[in-house]
């Protein structure tokens, strides 16, 4: 303006030189970022509109209308439908008897049917999910929502109870399944030595668990597994040598292969003296030629292999026996081979060139004896074993599982005993229930049952049973009836006695890791954390022990000792 050439315009912009100028001139990118934070707090005190731009044509001219496009558009981009909710105000409107149809899973007390009036049920519906009264209004017939995310909450609610209700449908459906499986496994393991060998009282009705090492837990052993096996067996047991010594093995059974796994100590590297696990035996099921079973109750069994034999020892012969019955039929295309007798014949392999070391037999003998419990005794190239009878060879498995279907917690699935089955009467069950209304309903004197609560209800009318008391004799009369009405006091009116010290356990003891429940009259029952007493160990996994002056038996693999 100082410089224009007319002086009236220069007299009314003078220059004020004397004026202090503080800082530097404003830039183009400082007025920019200025412009543009104030238009974001403009944009943030208005209520937000969204702009959709219609295209009417593609030759870009005026008043070139395509009615079909902008139809397309419009539907597309639901501007009808929000052209609605902003005049209604609500998102979602919808008839009581459907909203409830809808959302009835939601609660109890809405699920099958709601029972009551249709608008109260609404409304414990939508209180029941905590949504708050300013969204949602209800009508005369049709509750109306306003946000859509309140709609997205009851249906995220509806969703995750479906989904919930779906796994408990699931869970339920597997544990029937898995109950079968094991129940028809039992009966295929019996059908397979029935009439051939007698069993034990504690394996007939035992179920079947697999693996009783924790092969997912052992890498040491799972590295001579091939990567994608699945373990069908898995056991610890005894080996027999050609000098009948025993050595234990981990037997893992696969669906192509049968694995014999030991322990030896390193001679020499820089693990020497450290006792590693060594695959000692890695048969293929088609090259197994036959399996020899005693006729006895013993745990014996023996492969033959066309190197040579391996006889074993194992408490779970007859899981171990049906797998590879299954197994091998599936490689092979034929029943495997199996042989029951009381003298059973064995090839050893040949060790160096020491006449001890030849390639040879060795025979078991099989004597029946007294007991549960095997007696060997070695004799040269013979073995003698040495039991008592068990059950007969035609004995099949009893136990129905007639469990609920709840909820298991995550107790690993460790081996379960054998449970000999309850001991019920021989009458069918109607007759038992006819026999026993019978005696209930015949007003007869009867003496207190056994262990029978004191409080327990009396009947509401009693008859008369003076006829049945015996009469007083005399003095011995009037002292007895004397007894009945005054007691004497008890101890003699002496305080009682300080109680005397606990005494100090003298048996190891041992902490529950899992609950366990019994399966049989002579096994314990005991929660997670429990401290029991360990009588005896045994080597076949199940210990005796006591717990709150009871005495039985318990997996040994669920308790840890002190």
């Amino acid at each position: 303006m100082q410089s224009s050439e007319i002086p009236f315009i220069r007299e009314r912009f003078p220059e004020n030189l004397n004026a202090e100028k503080k800082g530097r001139p404003s830039t183009a990118g400082s007025k920019i970022k200025k412009q543009a934070n104030d238009l974001v707090q403009t944009l943030m005190k208005c209520t937000p509109h969204y702009i959709r731009c219609i295209k009417p044509n593609e030759t870009k001219k005026p008043r070139d209308w395509e009615d079909s496009r902008v139809k397309h558009q419009v539907e597309y981009l639901g501007l009808r439908e929000n052209i609605r909710v902003r005049r209604a105000g609500y998102a979602y409107r919808r008839v009581f008897q459907k909203f409830l149809h809808r959302y009835a899973i939601l609660t109890r007390e809405t699920w099958p049917q709601w029972r009551g009036d249709e608008k109260k049920g609404v409304m414990h519906l939508l209180r029941s999910v905590n949504m708050d009264s300013d969204q949602y209004q209800l009508g005369r017939t049709k509750v109306f929502i306003k946000a859509p995310e309140s709609l997205f909450l009851l249906e995220e609610m509806r969703e995750r109870k479906y989904d919930n209700y779906a796994r408990v449908i699931q869970k339920a459906w597997r544990k029937h399944t898995a109950v079968r499986k094991y129940i028809r496994m039992r009966e295929e393991a019996s059908s397979i030595v029935l009439n051939q060998k007698e069993r034990r009282r504690n394996s007939i009705n035992r179920n079947f668990v697999g693996d009783y090492i924790g092969m997912d837990g052992r890498p040491e052993l799972r590295q001579f597994v091939g990567r994608r096996e699945r373990i069908d067996f898995a056991d610890v047991v005894t080996k027999y040598d050609r000098r009948f010594k025993t050595l234990k093995r981990d037997l893992v059974l696969t669906p192509k292969f049968l694995y014999l796994i030991g322990r030896e100590k390193v001679k020499q590297g820089p693990d020497k003296g450290q006792i590693k696990e060594v695959l000692k035996r890695k048969i293929e099921l088609e090259n197994i030629q036959s399996v020899s079973l005693s006729k006895l109750q013993d745990d014996f069994i023996i492969l033959h292999e066309g190197a040579y034999d391996s006889a074993l020892e194992g408490v779970f012969k007859t899981e171990f026996l049906s797998l590879l019955y299954k197994r091998y039929e599936e490689k092979t295309h034929r029943k495997l081979p199996i042989k029951f007798g009381l003298q059973l014949e064995f090839k050893v392999k040949k060790e160096g060139w020491a006449p001890w070391g030849a390639a040879g037999t060795r025979q078991i003998q099989f004597q029946t004896g007294i007991g549960d419990m095997a007696l060997t005794k070695a004799n040269g190239k013979v073995l003698i074993v040495t039991i008592g009878p068990g059950l007969p060879p035609n004995s099949r498995p009893t136990r129905k599982d007639n469990r609920k279907s709840q909820y298991m917690g995550s107790a690993p699935a460790g081996n379960q005993r054998a449970n000999g089955g309850n001991k019920k009467s021989s009458r069918p069950p109607m007759l038992q229930r006819m026999s026993f209304t019978s005696r209930q309903s015949v007003e007869q004197p009867t003496l207190p049952r056994q262990g029978a609560s004191p409080r327990a209800k009396a009947p509401p009318t009693q008859a008369n049973l003076d006829f049945m008391n015996v009469p007083d004799q005399g003095a011995a009369g009037i002292h007895r009836r004397r007894s009945k009405e005054v007691k004497p006091i008890p101890g003699g009116g002496r305080s009682k006695p300080a109680p005397a010290p606990k005494p100090q356990p003298s048996l190891p003891r041992c902490r529950a890791l899992y609950a366990y429940d019994a399966q049989d009259t002579d096994e314990l029952s005991f929660n997670a954390n429990d401290e029991l007493e360990i009588v005896r160990e045994d080597p076949s996994g199940w210990w005796q022990g006591r717990i709150r002056g009871r005495e039985g038996l318990f997996p040994g693999n669920y308790v840890e000792k002190l």
